[in-house]
């Protein structure tokens, strides 16, 4: 059939799921509006671009839904290829920051239909952090449980029917995917977590887990300033970061710029010794959105933005500017010494750290990342502030480590926190996972990734030796650790590699049965540039051998202990 066939509101009407085949889902019929999209560009989903400028058909198309009893009416867009370029799939895109993906055509590039939804809190035009409170004190419960999974499974439960009606092909297989970095490796993540038996695919990129941990985390290295009296000046900060890069590029048996074995850098390097040495930085003025998990992040929108003026900047790093450094790389602890969460691998960039320069007493002072303030006001103290506006008596103990954190994981633990250990819905279903995280990404810790798998495994396989699990898991669940990579991309301070094929990687497992043995990574600067490396697979760690073009992927004991963790500040340990 034509597009033009197809691209009509009677066929999409007669395409709906009838009511009571979705239980608790109703569709509106009256509300579909259908039109065809010719030549059109799109973005590509998390992969991004169009492929060398190419351009797309498709039908677009509008349709609301509500939940049974509640009076609620949800919106929902779809985008449906032109029949000949459509290849049985569903494919959904992750979101970033607060903000759920408002993008419906990013299957197209796959000849997949795909979707967005607007949650029932018009995410379309809001993020969600916007639309948490009613007010002071009362939280939107609705709001918080659709951006936390109910949104995007629901959008897949309706979509993958409507699919299969809307190019009359009730009988044949649709493969549905998922893909998303950062809250979409989160939102991937709530999907295998909470939906398992929809997917046949699902690829989630330095997903943020325990949601209550990692955005408290952000305030944690102006926390360890305030409390040491001390604001170190960017330029150290960088110098720290930069000496450390080059002590330790050669730990993993390759001088290139890149930390490969960070695991290495923590057990063989001390940051003490960088004491004495000399740092410059010229002038600048900016305005950025900085790093991390902020507002509206790869979702648009300039609320997270930051400007600010540095001075020149010269001198010599302290100890008191190691301390501080040390301190942000060893992560939050009580004051008995008790461990509230995991940190940044050591040669992460540490700007969740950098002060703010008063013109008017010519010296740095606090700045606190809204990227955890808000989080801080918003969903703990549940005041509709955008940041907090001090840290006047936080320590960390009375406020960080067991206040903040604590209400929040409690508070939000079957919602946002998205650490559910067990996956026997998604894994029965046949389903694969491809699970990646940048090793050096300064906003969610590496290690985060590291420790949720460790707790699938740990809950799914109890009774299996290591090697007994790893194979197992090998099956459905495949980890990478991206060597220098940053926050859901490359590296600007480390010339290392990242991948570019994902799509293509988890397609040829799920619909090809090509389970991959590696990632392929490619390296996009630097010395090594356009050098394709396949990454070792979690708990394999990589290790070059005489400067060569190609490594080894070793077990190494030690570097496995060295990502280990638990959070006994915490009374209450739930499996996470």
């Amino acid at each position: 059939m034509s597009l033009s066939t197809l691209c009509t509101v009677s066929n999409v009407q007669a395409a709906l799921p009838v009511d009571g085949t979705l239980l608790g889902l109703n569709l509106l019929p009256d509300t579909v509006t259908a039109g065809a999209v010719y030549n059109a560009s799109t973005g590509g989903g998390m992969t991004g671009g169009t492929s060398g400028g190419a351009t797309y058909t498709y039908c677009n198309v509008t349709v609301s839904y509500t939940h049974t009893g509640k009076n609620d009416t949800i919106a929902l867009k779809y985008a449906f290829p032109e029949p000949s370029n459509f290849k049985n799939r569903f494919y959904l895109d992750g979101g970033g920051g607060f903000s759920l993906s408002s993008d419906a055509t990013g299957g197209l590039t796959n000849g997949a239909a795909s979707g967005a939804t607007a949650a029932g809190y018009d995410a379309f035009d809001y993020s969600y952090d916007e639309k948490v409170l009613y007010g002071n004190g009362s939280i939107n419960w609705d709001a918080t449980y659709a951006f936390a999974y109910t949104a995007l499974g629901e959008l897949t439960k309706i979509g993958k029917p409507l699919t299969q009606a809307f190019y009359g092909l009730n009988d044949t297989k649709i493969y549905t995917y998922f893909e998303g970095c950062s809250d979409g490796g989160r939102e991937g993540m709530s999907q295998v977590q909470r939906w398992g038996e929809e997917y046949d695919g699902v690829i989630a990129g330095a997903p943020a887990f325990r949601f209550a941990q990692q955005q408290v985390h952000h305030v944690y290295p102006a926390t360890v300033e305030q409390v040491m009296g001390y604001f170190p000046p960017p330029c150290a900060l960088d110098k720290i970061v930069n000496a450390t890069i080059a002590a330790c590029d050669s730990l993993d048996g390759r001088t290139d710029g890149v930390i490969s074995r960070t695991d290495l850098c923590q057990l063989n390097f001390n940051l003490s010794s960088l004491i004495g040495e000399s740092y410059y930085c010229a002038a600048e003025s900016s305005s950025s959105l900085g790093f991390g998990f902020s507002k509206r992040q790869m979702g648009g929108g300039a609320a997270g933005s930051q400007s600010s003026t540095k001075p020149e900047q010269n001198g010599t790093l302290t100890a008191d500017d190691i301390a501080v450094a040390q301190a942000v790389y060893d992560g939050l602890h009580s004051s008995d010494g008790k461990r509230a969460y995991l940190s940044w691998q050591i040669g992460s960039d540490l700007g969740d750290a950098d002060p703010t320069y008063d013109n008017t007493t010519s010296s740095w002072k606090l700045n606190i990342p809204s990227t955890g303030g808000e989080y801080v006001t918003k969903f703990v103290q549940l005041l509709d502030i955008d940041n907090l506006e001090n840290l006047d008596n936080v320590t960390y103990d009375m406020l960080v480590a067991l206040d903040w954190m604590n209400t929040g994981m409690i508070r939000y633990l079957d919602s946002l926190q998205t650490t559910v250990p067990d996956l026997t819905p998604f894994q029965s279903s046949g389903a694969k996972l491809l699970h990646y995280h940048g090793e050096s990404d300064p906003s969610i810790p590496a290690a985060s990734s590291v420790h949720y798998w460790q707790s699938v495994r740990s809950i799914m396989y109890p009774n299996l030796t290591d090697a007994e699990a790893l194979e197992a898991m090998n099956e459905w669940y495949q980890f990478y650790l991206i060597p220098g990579a940053a926050h859901c991309g490359s590296n600007s301070l480390q010339p290392g590699p990242y991948p570019q094929d994902n799509m293509a990687t988890i397609i040829d497992w799920v619909e090809n049965g090509i389970k991959p043995s590696h990632l392929n990574a490619t390296v996009s600067s630097g010395d090594y540039a356009g050098e394709v490396q396949q990454l070792c697979q979690w708990p394999q760690r990589p290790l070059w051998s005489g400067n060569s073009s190609t490594f080894d992927c070793v077990d190494d004991e030690a570097s496995i202990d060295s990502w280990t963790y638990t959070f006994d500040a915490f009374k209450l340990q739930p499996v996470w």
